[in-house]
């Protein structure tokens, strides 16, 4: 695993050279709130990154309910039964593994591994505009269809799960990147990734993070690169 800070934002990457896949704390005064949970195996690892950084972990939001960003969960939350632990109710949906439609989405299949075996509940389902300590829940659709980014308010870091991804370069969820086609893979509705990938671009993020990747900072040009590719595609498509 590396560890990798900018701001209040601790990267924490598995299989950082070969698959990497990330879960986030984000430093409040007195705690952590850990975002996504990674796989299985990464228990220890997070538990020791929260102990190395000195603060106790009292919040795990999830971004998005596919088996990379769950896989701890479980042994995390039995080994910090106290922790409060949040998701969108959309995929909350997904978390207890329904993925089925709902009656006003688009008829796209939802794509990737949705959790069957995951046993912890969340105390708390998640809408836009909610806060947990600095972070702002951003309603962000398109990966899966209850996706949600994290805004620090403090320094406008931006934590985005898969609705976007640098690595293989920097691309829209949905958009295929060759070199790490996975996320495309597993994204549920590409126009509605599109149109959340302008909604996080428009609040001018300092730092982006995502779930494949490094991190960014200043990435509105980056970001702007992205959405005009994912927009090319779509239109040629």
């Amino acid at each position: 695993m590396r560890i990798t800070k900018i701001a209040t934002v601790f990267q924490l990457s598995f299989l950082p050279r070969m698959f990497p896949v990330n879960c986030y704390f984000v430093e409040e005064e007195n705690e952590l709130t850990l975002i996504d949970a990674a796989f299985p195996y990464s228990t220890k690892a997070i538990i020791n990154a929260a102990k190395t950084i000195g603060k106790p972990i009292t919040n795990i939001i999830i971004t998005h309910a596919h088996d990379d960003h769950v896989g701890a969960l479980d042994s995390l939350k039995n080994l910090l039964p106290d922790v409060q632990v949040s998701i969108s109710s959309r995929d909350a949906l997904l978390l207890s593994g329904d993925s089925s439609l709902l009656q006003h989405e688009p008829n796209s299949p939802i794509r990737g591994g949705v959790p069957k075996k995951i046993k912890t509940r969340p105390d708390l389902l998640l809408q836009e505009g909610d806060r947990i300590g600095s972070l702002e829940v951003i309603y962000s659709p398109g990966h899966t269809p209850g996706s949600i980014s994290l805004l620090d308010v403090r320094n406008r870091s931006l934590i985005a799960g898969d609705a976007f991804q640098t690595r293989g370069g920097i691309a829209v969820s949905g958009k295929l990147k060759p070199m790490f086609p996975f996320p495309a893979l597993a994204t549920w509705d590409k126009l509605t990734a599109l149109n959340s990938a302008k909604k996080l671009r428009g609040l001018k993020p300092n730092v982006l993070a995502v779930g494949h990747g490094k991190m960014l900072e200043q990435p509105i040009h980056y970001m702007d690169q992205a959405i005009g590719e994912a927009e090319l595609k779509l239109q040629y498509s």
